[in-house]
């Protein structure tokens, strides 16, 4: 790991609240035997549409990462515009695909968790457990429309859910 972490990044009560819940579903994701990490996208009104779980284990699908997951959920029922103003907060940095999909559907911001360094301590050399090692900013510092990206943040409590997982 990198002697140069990134900060913790400081939250306003209501993005703590959303993150924590964001975090609670990576321990529905532990507890199903899938890797934890947990999503929710919240409208600007404060409406939860949608609060999901990673599920590689238990459907077999290598996408199923929780933000594709949760941009799953919304995408049909809700357009790119009125997507613009959710804000989508994810247990972990999103990785490389999840950050793709943010762009593709248009969410305007991400508040996260863990971030990509500290989680590559927990998840060690194993080469299935390996990502592309690119941060989500990278990403979206591409997309043509602005994405905020907050985080990490809550590092201490997104991070838990990791700890004894990865030695698997």
């Amino acid at each position: 790991m990198s002697a140069e972490l990134p900060t913790e990044s400081p939250l306003s009560e209501r993005d703590g609240r959303y993150l924590r819940h964001a975090i609670a579903m990576s321990r529905v994701a532990r507890s199903r035997g899938n890797r934890p990490f947990g999503a929710v996208i919240v409208a600007t009104d404060g409406a939860v549409l949608a609060e999901v779980w990673n599920s590689n284990v238990e459907t077999g699908d290598c996408t199923a990462h929780a933000e594709v997951n949760a941009i799953r959920a919304v995408s049909p029922r809700y357009s790119r515009e009125a997507l613009a103003s959710a804000t989508l907060y994810s247990s972990a940095e999103p990785c490389v695909m999840c950050a793709g999909a943010i762009f593709w559907s248009n969410i305007g911001r991400v508040v996260f968790g863990i971030d990509a360094q500290r989680l590559r301590a927990f998840r060690g050399e194993r080469p299935e457990q390996r990502d592309a090692e690119l941060s989500c900013r990278d990403v979206f510092a591409a997309s043509p429309h602005p994405i905020d990206c907050i985080g990490p943040a809550l590092i201490e409590e997104s991070s838990r859910e990791h700890e004894g997982f990865w030695q698997r």
